[in-house]
Order: structure tokens, then sequence, then C-alpha cells
């Protein structure tokens, strides 16, 4: 991914590549060295956490677990730490597909020593690159294009990295926050109506947060609320068709 990274920054030209290899004392095209294949493997450890947050529906499935946990009232139930497992395995679900196609068609032919190592990267980010395309507004795409000065674009595979992630990670916070307002909504209507009630009865003493929770779980546990809200999420993305 780092080198996909930069050769679209610099012009998908792969001039980068080129500079790399020379490097690595190979001629044009041969693979790379094995002290540079553990360099690029260590970057891209490096860049696993951006890749995760970026990249991949991961984003939009914490911020509206968030959401979701302030509109219920509660501070740490469920705790941080299951709600990023919740969030990382939700992912994991949703970016399936892509997965298994960057197994295929890049993991594997590289352990089996039939693909160089920067093809492989560059193989695995063009999967992304389809599931983020498929994912980002055009009108992101365009205010980040414009931005950039690049376009137009005569195919969704012509839009270069350095316009696509950002593009997608604005359209993935303007859904992520669309879905909590619909989450949030029921709960605030809970709120308003419970301190009506306290105060037509006098009891300007009594927080209503207090009164209102177990009036929001049992709502939210009669719903099923968390199956509705997994099953929403993980079906609120849009999965391109990976090669067969």
């Amino acid at each position: 991914m780092p080198v996909t990274l930069i050769a679209q920054g610099a012009g998908a030209d792969g001039a980068m590549l080129e500079s790399l290899m020379a490097l690595a004392g190979k001629a044009e095209g041969g693979p790379l060295s094995l002290p540079l294949q553990v360099l690029l493997l260590m970057a891209l450890l490096t860049l696993l956490p951006s890749i995760l947050l970026m990249m991949t529906a991961f984003a939009r499935i914490l911020i509206v677990l968030s959401i979701l946990r302030q509109a219920l009232g509660l501070q740490q139930a469920p705790p941080n730490q299951l709600l990023v497992g919740m969030a990382l395995f939700l992912t994991l679900f949703v970016m399936q597909p892509a997965l298994d196609e960057i197994d295929r068609t890049a993991l594997r032919p590289f352990v089996a020593d039939s693909l160089a190592a920067e093809q492989a990267i560059g193989r695995a980010g063009e999967v992304l690159h389809r599931f983020m395309m498929a994912n980002t507004r055009r009108t992101d795409l365009d205010m980040f294009a414009r931005m950039a000065k690049a376009g137009p674009f005569a195919a969704p595979a012509d839009v270069p990295m350095r316009v696509l992630v950002p593009a997608f990670i604005t359209s993935e916070l303007k859904t992520a926050f669309q879905i909590g307002v619909l989450v949030y909504l029921p709960f605030l209507v809970i709120d308003l109506v419970v301190a009506a009630v306290l105060m037509a009865l006098g009891m300007m003493m009594v927080s209503p947060v207090m009164i209102a929770l177990p009036f929001k779980l049992m709502l939210f546990v009669a719903v099923d609320g968390w199956a509705l809200i997994m099953a929403s999420l993980a079906g609120g993305f849009a999965i391109p068709a990976m090669g067969g």
C-alpha cells in the first residue's frame, strides 16, 4: 500500500518504484532484494492502523457504536475496548470479499514467489481502491479532485489515492453522523418525555437521565437493538464485484 500511495501521489508513473528497485541493485522490472522487501513489510505494519482507519469500514462502524452508547446515556457500558473489538470484527465481516480477493490475487502469489512485492502491493491497493470508490460520495470526490487540480477522470480506476482516500473518509464521517442522528432521535424523545413528566409532577430535583435510562434500555432490548444496528451497519456498505 505505501508504494501504491507514493506512486499515485507522484502521478502514478511508478518513478518511486523504479528508484527502490535501483537501490536494490536489480534491473528494471526485477524483484526487490530481501532487505528491501523486509523494509517494505515493516512500513506496511507501521501504516496498518492508518490503513484500517482510513481505507475500510472501521471508522463508520466505530462512530455509530459510540454515538449509540451516548444516546443510551451509558458512560462505559459497553467499554471502549469492547466497542473497538465489535467494530473490528464487523469490519472484517464487511471487508471479507475484498480480503479474499487480496489473498487470492496478491498474498498467495507473493508467498509462492510468483509475484514481486511491489506488484502484490499494487494489486492489494487496487482492491481497496474499488471498495473505497463504491462507498465514496461523488460530491466529496469532486471537491478533493478540484482541490488537487486533478481530473477529469475517464474511469473510476483512474482516480488517484491522494484524492480518493480523503474523499472516502469524508464520506464515511458524513454517513456515520447521519446514521447517528437517526439512532439518537428515539432516545432523545424518551428523555424529553421523562423530563416533561417530572416537571409536571414538580420533581425538579430528580435527574431525568436517571429515570429515562431504564426506559431507554427496555426499548432498546425490546426491539432487539443490537441486531438491528449491526445488520444495518453491515448492510449499508456497497460491495463492489470482485474478480472471479
